[in-house]
């Protein structure tokens, strides 16, 4: 006889871990929204511990009793499987919050007397996320509470099958670790945190950062950190980095050789690692190889102990080499030697933040058959004990977690197979064919700046290398830009502006037909609601509002960021050959188009998401428009100045006024930005200032 599952369904648990009764109440809240009010008894849910292998579960159905049992050999088994009952049988996905999964209550659900889910252990041993420059979710409150959003991030990856979490950045990974640890995450911590210590620099905000200084106020910050740390599920990450993520001789000159700085991290590593082992014999320890560690450890410099975890670390855009700094792009190779024995795991980036060409609000500019072929080589080197993914604030990011959550699990991934799955999974699978073709023409649109394959840029190229050329040309037009010569190498700045303007030209046309697309695509999805229903005026609700809000606006992001840095560019290349007039009104032109893509975010803020783009301040495409603004002054004072009147009467007079001047001006003079809607509205101007854009 079939189970039934209702509101009235009463779940049984004996035990007593804190992790598995917070599941429950999850799994409880989602009956809740699931099931209709009802006077019928539902089936029992019942939880009995069984010897299994780690992290593994089964679920059965026993019709005599008329339970549904979970069985599990421990903690985080029972959590996996109550998750999946959310999942399998009530339909709640992984993502549900995240991607506004509407969930139609029913009277209930049916469970046939033969159901039986037997989960298989995980393809890597400990899975999770970083919830780095988590600039969004840091100022966002979801019913009134700050701690929600948060909350919902860690329930979306235990529902990937994620066992670990890095619960913010500074100060956000201390105040999330509880919550964190109360769901049944490890925690971990930031490759510049070592320990999850304050950092010395925020304790001791008078002295120099050096070990040699200061050895004993060093211990005890991470003597502390242990004690405070000790009662939860932790990964202990080792290491000794400066303040701020960077190298620790920056602020300590004294080590100036490979061999001196390895020296010293090594001797410190073993230190924390003692220091940990002392407290809890059989912690599991960590280390990043990342930045300039992994070169001393390809240089045999460091000396770690074997049980270390050695976490390799890809290059911001998925690619398994080391991150360019600044100027300094050396691509070694992040794997393991075929010798190295130890253990291994990565540090791999869906978002990434570098003031260079990375993404963070809007998705990896690389490919999954790219991600694919990179994290099966990582499975190849047996690099299976940690993996951890910079998520940052995880709404742009969803396809790719999802996708990498699969890989954790199984081990290989089939990406067609994997895209209509999710397509269908959150945007209806009758809506499969337009939605598909978007995410596969993303990365097909996106621009290349050099000539490696993972060598694409996300929206913040636009965004920060054009202020980094406005900067240097209203500080020093002679000189070409220092933070350019990574993507634009050219002697002079004029060049380089040409260089960074061909490349946008290329984004801003591309993205317009990309753009394009995603428009149609998104007039020909059909709603899954039966009749189209509102969330409030003129916003529907299911598949088309979802696609507004990521592949849409993700699209017009990076649309109005390339369109506003060539214009730009166009505008200071004006400059240079003394059109001073027309240059203003295009960088006002460019103004404008940056705040469109703020704007464009703003405007899918409905709902529990008002607010959810407030903060954004790392691309932050609304200050690229305020960089406009002082490049429109600038231009303005070396083409009207110092009276600044010619161009007021030349918009505002009439030609008879503009010949005779017995008295220089009649009004006020006008503000940057009214002067430039004076402009905008000369219809004659605009197309003469547009058209000599080809001549650039």
């Amino acid at each position: 006889m079939e189970l039934f599952l209702n509101i009235n369904t009463e779940i049984i648990y004996e035990g007593s871990s804190l992790p598995v009764e917070n599941a429950l109440a999850v799994l409880k809240r989602d009956i809740g929204k699931a099931c209709l009010p009802s006077d019928e008894n539902g089936c029992k849910i019942r939880l009995k511990e069984q010897e299994m292998k780690e992290e593994c579960f089964r679920i059965e159905a026993d019709d005599v009793q008329n339970e549904l049992i979970i069985r599990a050999g421990d903690e985080m088994g029972f959590i996996y499987g109550i998750y999946e009952v959310s999942r399998e049988i009530l339909g709640i996905s992984n993502f549900w919050f995240w991607n506004d999964q509407r969930i139609v209550p029913r009277k209930g659900y049916s469970i046939s007397e033969t159901f039986r889910k037997q989960s298989v252990p995980f393809a890597v041993r400990l899975r999770g996320w970083f919830v780095n420059d988590e600039v969004l979710i840091h100022k966002w409150s979801v019913n009134n509470r700050k701690s929600e959003p948060w909350e919902m991030v860690f329930e979306a990856l235990l529902r990937c099958g994620g066992n670990m979490v890095i619960p913010g950045t500074d100060k956000n990974a201390v105040r999330y670790r509880e919550t964190a640890a109360t769901m049944g995450l490890y925690i971990t911590h930031h490759h510049a945190e070592p320990l999850g210590a304050e950092m010395f620099g925020r304790v001791y905000p008078e002295l120099i950062a050096s070990y040699d200084r200061y050895p004993e106020k060093f211990q005890n910050l991470w003597k502390e950190a242990v004690n405070r740390q000790k009662k939860y599920k932790v990964i202990w990450n080792l290491g000794f980095r400066g303040q701020g993520d960077r190298p620790f001789w920056e602020e300590d000159d004294r080590y100036r050789t490979p061999q001196e700085r390895g020296k010293l991290m090594s001797s410190l590593i073993r230190l924390q690692y003692e220091m940990v082992r002392k407290e809890i014999p059989d912690a599991v320890c960590c280390t990043n190889l990342y930045g300039e560690a992994m070169e001393l450890y390809k240089e045999g410099c460091l000396d770690l102990p074997r049980n270390v975890i050695r976490i390799w670390g890809d290059n911001g855009y998925g690619k398994m080499v080391s991150r360019r700094q600044m100027n300094h792009n050396p691509r070694v190779p992040a794997l393991p030697e075929k010798n190295d024995e130890g253990k291994h795991g990565i540090y791999y980036h869906v978002s990434f933040y570098d003031l260079q060409a990375a993404n963070h609000v809007t998705m990896l500019p690389n490919s999954p058959e790219f991600v694919k072929d990179e994290l099966e080589k990582v499975l190849q080197c047996n690099m299976r004990n940690y993996w951890i993914i910079n998520c940052s604030n995880v709404k742009p990011h969803i396809y790719f977690l999802d996708f990498i959550a699969n890989l954790w699990k199984w081990g290989t991934i089939d990406v067609s197979r994997h895209r209509k799955k999710y397509i269908s999974m959150y945007y209806s699978a009758e809506n499969t064919v337009p939605v598909e073709k978007c995410l596969i023409d993303y990365h097909h649109f996106s621009v290349s700046y050099g000539e490696k394959e993972d060598e694409h840029a996300g929206e913040q190229f636009p965004n920060h290398m054009t202020r980094v050329l406005v900067s240097q040309y209203l500080a020093d037009k002679s000189s070409p830009a220092g933070e350019m010569k990574w993507a634009c190498s050219a002697p002079t700045l004029e060049e380089q502006i040409k260089c960074f303007l061909n490349l946008c030209k290329k984004g801003m046309s591309g993205y317009r037909l990309y753009m394009e697309e995603c428009c149609e695509a998104e007039v020909c999805l059909a709603e899954t609601a039966g009749k189209e229903t509102f969330f409030e005026p003129g916003e529907c609700v299911g598949a088309r509002r979802l696609f507004r809000d990521t592949v849409l606006l993700q699209s017009q992001i990076l649309y109005f960021s390339y369109t506003g840095a060539f214009l730009a560019c166009s505008s200071m290349l004006t400059a240079v050959r003394g059109n001073y007039r027309e240059a203003f009104y295009l960088a006002g032109y460019a103004r404008e188009n940056f705040l469109k893509a703020d704007k464009a975010m703003r405007l899918r803020e409905h709902g529990k998401w008002r607010g959810f783009y407030a903060n954004e301040c790392l691309t932050d495409v609304k200050q690229s428009g305020w960089v406009m603004e002082g490049l429109m002054s600038y231009i303005r004072n070396l083409g009207d100045g110092p009276h600044f009147y010619e161009w007021q009467s030349e918009f505002m007079d009439s030609e008879e006024d503009q010949r005779i001047k017995l008295i220089l001006n009649m009004d006020n003079h006008l503000k940057d930005l009214e002067l430039y809607e004076l402009m905008k509205a000369d219809e004659a101007f605009c197309t003469v200032a547009v058209k000599n854009l080809e001549k650039l």
